[in-house]
């Protein structure tokens, strides 16, 4: 869990409404993988996995919470106190506060694939996690850099 927890903290980062939402994100996804390394047969990458696990959690409880409860707005401090909590590096922090600004008003789906190319994942394993063809993958990823472009732009 250590050697990648930065990854873990990455995803639910991405689907945090706030601090403690992250927390309980966090700690939910870290639960489900534990639960289910068991399960784990090595047919990809254990990262891919990790991803795989992750996104479920987050977009499960996005699902619930979507339903069952409004939605708090994030303010910078939230913002910057989560992706200091996600990375070490507090230049880069504010960095990836101001990016996932951006992302974080792109769907579900979407937000996952963005921050899985972020990570250096190939279309392949990208698709391996969403379930998505590796071509479908593609075209969603080219349409959310031109969303993003044209939103940062505004």
């Amino acid at each position: 869990m250590a050697t990648h927890k930065g990854v873990i903290a990455k995803v639910c980062y991405m689907y945090a409404d706030n601090p403690d939402h992250f927390n309980d994100l966090f700690q939910e996804a870290q639960i489900n993988i534990w639960q289910a390394l068991d399960k784990f047969r090595g047919d990809s990458a254990l990262s891919t996995w990790l991803y795989r696990i992750t996104i479920n959690t987050c977009i499960s409880c996005y699902r619930h919470t979507r339903r069952h409860a409004d939605t708090v707005s994030l303010d910078s401090d939230s913002m910057m106190r989560m992706a200091d909590m996600a990375t070490d590096d507090h230049e880069h922090a504010r960095c990836l506060r101001e990016m996932y600004e951006l992302i974080n008003r792109l769907p579900a789906l979407d937000k996952a694939i963005v921050l899985m190319w972020l990570d250096e994942k190939s279309y392949v394993e990208i698709a391996e996690v969403t379930g998505l063809t590796r071509n479908n993958v593609a075209t969603r990823l080219s349409r959310c850099k031109q969303r993003l472009a044209a939103m940062s732009e505004q």
